[in-house]
């Protein structure tokens, strides 16, 4: 079933921005924009998705989720960002972010590139946030949407982007600005910033992983200080012994413009989410969820806002809203909050596919099923469209936007091959990591577990080929308490 057309789609409905396909392999970074099958470029996609949707008219007089997916990401061959918003109380917030998402995310790349992508996930959450809030003022509005958003990235082995480190890993230009509502510009005015969001989480969690934060950076920084010192040394001896002057090798690393030499390239998978969209990835035929569903049915999400002077009725907060966290819902902010659970996974041969969808789908399949469902299926819209199927004939009472992405076969080695094709194009043309993953019914066996934390459930991690680093934005209490319990246990 293609995706819905704004066109055609009534006054209440939210709309994605139209699906279209490029005339070559590059998207230019284009939203909902597919490379053109008919390409006979030389490095294949990394990735290929597919998207699913439908209004279940049975139930739904609106459809009020939207959806966002971006080939290249950033200006950068193999790189991706992937969304689905759920929206209630009306379209306007699941309809805004289906457009501008990704551009607010971009911007806090470009100007705060220094910081971890689990921190720009949270600030880009508390930034788009703000700016519902503005127009739900503005234009009279009350509504909110849950969110999940996956951005993929491709990076060095010390976790650094692999190109235009500089600016967060994506072109510098690549900035919307304006266009997203100029919501990171106006951040630098007093909006929100990056260091007024981490205070929140830094009170909410009671300063456990701000702790554990500090002495991984204490530790890698003196690490990679040193790392800095050896190459540079051996940069030197390089250049004495091939007798080349230093401007020489200076002009040879411009022409990379960008793209870090000499790295061994890999993928990783940054996931943020509010609400109860999912996002489960297939690795080795096994369900792992990369997101947690904030629910007022949730002991601990119940005990957050109760403790800030609301209630839980019914599994609803003040009787009211299923979720317990969201992008807009102004009226009920101090309760509904809009930070993100985040996660990061470095992918392998032994990652599949990804399923991205909302509770339309997860209300009535669980992750291994639906996994299974799909595991055979190589073209991730034919995925996409039974997985959407399925969800419709088990009596889902809710909107349904499914997308599926499809990872190459033998994609480990695609970073380098993509790596290369970014390079050569740049030549013509002139121009310039800790994985939480969350089993469907056991969330406690994997936590986010900080540098120096948790030594133990770190190396279990490492044994699921999966690096371990800071999870900053605001974790379930249950999260929080098995971090500070991981933290504890050697000392016991």
């Amino acid at each position: 079933m293609p995706p819905r057309n704004a066109d055609d789609v009534s006054a209440g409905d939210a709309s994605s921005q139209a699906t279209t396909v490029a005339t070559g392999r590059d998207t230019h970074g284009v939203l909902n924009c597919h490379p053109s099958t008919s390409s006979k470029a030389q490095t294949p996609n990394p990735f290929t998705i597919g998207i699913a949707e439908d209004r279940n008219k049975r139930w739904r007089r609106t459809m009020e989720d939207s959806h966002a997916f971006v080939y290249g990401f950033g200006g950068v061959q193999g790189q991706g960002f992937f969304g689905i918003f759920d929206g209630h109380a009306g379209k306007h917030a699941a309809d805004w972010c289906g457009k501008h998402f990704h551009e607010t995310l971009l911007d806090t790349l470009v100007d705060y590139s220094d910081r971890p992508v689990p921190d720009l996930f949270n600030y880009t959450f508390h930034s788009v946030d703000q700016k519902l809030g503005e127009l739900a003022q503005s234009e009279g509005t009350s509504s909110g949407c849950t969110a999940v958003t996956v951005f993929l990235r491709l990076e060095d082995e010390e976790g650094k982007p692999l190109h235009y480190p500089e600016s967060g890993g994506v072109l510098p230009h690549s900035k919307k600005g304006s266009s997203a509502g100029s919501v990171a510009e106006g951040s630098k005015s007093g909006s929100v910033s990056p260091s007024s969001a981490n205070k929140k989480e830094e009170e909410s969690k009671g300063g456990l992983l701000g702790w554990a934060r500090r002495i991984r950076q204490s530790s890698s920084g003196a690490a990679q200080a040193a790392e800095r010192d050896g190459a540079a040394s051996a940069n030197e001896t390089s250049v004495a012994a091939s007798g080349k002057s230093s401007s020489d090798v200076a002009g040879s690393d411009a022409k990379q413009d960008g793209l870090k030499a000499e790295s061994q390239p890999r993928r990783v998978l940054y996931t943020a989410n509010v609400g109860d969209a999912r996002a489960v990835l297939c690795r080795s035929g096994k369900a792992l969820r990369l997101t947690y569903d904030h629910k007022g049915s949730d002991a601990q999400e119940a005990k957050r806002i109760t403790d800030a002077g609301g209630f839980v009725m019914n599994n609803r907060v003040n009787g009211v809203l299923a979720v317990t966290r969201s992008l807009g819902d102004q009226a009920m902010k101090e309760f509904v909050v809009g930070s993100p659970y985040t996660t990061e996974t470095c992918l392998s041969d032994e990652d599949k596919f990804l399923i991205v969808a909302c509770d339309g789908l997860w209300d009535v399949i669980d992750d291994q099923d639906a996994v299974d469902l799909v595991a055979d299926i190589q073209d991730p819209q034919e995925a996409a469209e039974k997985l959407l199927a399925h969800a419709l004939g088990s009596f889902s009472t809710d909107n349904t936007s499914v997308m599926v992405v499809r990872f190459a076969s033998g994609s480990a080695s695609l970073p380098s091959a993509c790596a290369a094709a970014v390079a050569a194009d740049q030549s013509v043309s002139g121009s310039t990591s800790g994985s939480t993953l969350q089993g469907e019914d056991e969330r406690t066996d994997s936590v986010p577990v900080a540098d120096g934390v948790g030594a133990a459930a770190h190396d279990t991690q490492e044994a699921a080929n999966i690096s371990s680093g800071p999870d900053l934005g605001v974790e379930p209490a249950s999260s929080v308490d098995s971090a500070a319990s991981a933290a504890a246990a050697p000392a016991a």
